[in-house]
């Protein structure tokens, strides 16, 4: 995201000396994207953040597909995949390319006693229950309903829940997450036609140091490997930061719809971009306004991508039998569009309060056995008469 931001002491140089209170050096590290192309922030630290004390066990956490060449169109019931204790364990893949994997999770207790790091991906965390605080070396990011937490590779963080009642999708992008290059313009600045702007966007803050020696598990994601590594110093042992290379959080609520005389299609609910897969937003908005509108929308061939949506919370009015934390896939090489009734109910209606989460890939999704065991079976024959 094209946003500087700083916290805590830095030097007034780059690359330059900066010493603690004893005289010791801090120690400067870059954490860039795209080689030393893309964004970057530059953090101090109080312990060189090298020191790796031991690499432990690998776990193998790559997906595995169940159906790799799918067809039909699926309603998965992600609230039956149950809750489990540990954040990690609890993430279950059910949606899967070499772009991006999409994860359901009930985690039921904080992140205590290790710390995580994904080095291949980013990950946007869309909070569906719950509440809490994600905590980085670069600060802490309160978050709760309805919020999505960029996480960009490489981060080091921990998160700790209010409660145990919490639901989260979870998106692991292969190509970095911005948004979208439309609504900014070429200084990077927000542009008035955008459905949000800079001030929505929830900054680190609280940056807390800690001055610690010991053993702190770090499991790290690599190449679908899960690898534990002791590190020797606490790894928010950060004094100040500045760059643009941080998680942030944004709150679907705080989208401003876009709306028109007739039907908008999907771009305009558009959130996050990258070069495989865009994320869209659908919130509670007035219908279209020309007297002879159909607000619902128009049947449409998925031609190119496959269709993935989240359903969040109200009545989507262009689906029948819809409940919380429901996933449709429409694929790729088949059309889709509303039930049969909707198309005309909707005709004459002012509004709709439907909250969801579209995922729409440019590759064909497959499903992991995760999937198949909360896919209800005959969502693809909905749309008979």
């Amino acid at each position: 995201m094209p946003l500087y931001h700083t916290l805590g002491k830095i030097p007034p140089k780059r690359h330059t000396i900066f010493k603690k209170e004893d005289g010791t050096l801090h120690y400067e590290q870059l954490f860039g994207t795209i080689g030393f192309d893309g964004m970057s922030s530059l953090m101090y630290h109080l312990y060189r953040p090298t020191q790796v004390r031991d690499v432990g066990m690998t776990l193998d956490v790559s997906p595995k597909p169940a159906v790799a060449h799918n067809i039909k169109s699926r309603l998965l019931q992600g609230f039956r995949i149950k809750p489990e204790d540990d954040y990690l364990e609890s993430r279950k893949i059910v949606l899967f390319n070499n772009d991006v994997h999409i994860a359901l999770a009930a985690p039921r207790t904080s992140m205590g006693d290790y710390f995580y790091k994904n080095t291949d991906a980013d990950e946007l965390l869309f909070v569906h229950k719950g509440s809490g605080t994600l905590k980085t070396l670069f600060g802490e990011i309160p978050f709760e309903y309805g919020d999505y937490i960029l996480i960009p590779r490489g981060v080091i963080y921990q998160i700790e829940f209010d409660a145990k009642e919490n639901r989260l999708l979870v998106t692991e992008s292969y190509h970095p997450i911005y948004t979208p290059k439309r609504y900014r313009n070429w200084f990077g600045q927000h542009l008035e036609h955008s459905p949000y702007c800079e001030r929505d966007f929830k900054l680190p803050q609280n940056l807390r140091t800690y001055d610690q020696k010991g053993k702190f598990l770090i499991k790290v994601k690599k190449q679908g490997q899960l690898h534990h590594l002791v590190y020797a110093s606490h790894p928010f042992d950060v004094v100040g930061w500045d760059g643009y290379n941080y998680p942030y959080a944004f709150s679907i609520h705080d989208f401003e719809p876009i709306t028109g005389r007739v039907h908008q299609p999907p771009p305009v609910h558009q959130t996050f971009e990258t070069s495989a897969f865009v994320v869209c937003s659908f919130c509670p908005r007035l219908y279209d306004y020309h007297p002879q509108s159909i607000p619902a929308p128009y049947n449409h061939s998925n031609i190119d991508s496959d269709e993935v949506l989240y359903y969040v919370d109200g009545d989507f009015m262009s689906r029948k039998n819809i409940d919380q934390g429901y996933i449709s896939l429409h694929p790729a090489g088949i059309p889709h569009g509303p039930h049969p009734g909707t198309y005309e109910a909707s005709i004459g209606k002012a509004k709709t309060e439907e909250l969801a989460v579209m995922i729409d890939t440019f590759k064909p999704l497959q499903l992991t056995q995760a999937a198949l065991d909360i896919d209800d079976g005959k969502y693809y024959q909905s749309w008979l008469e």
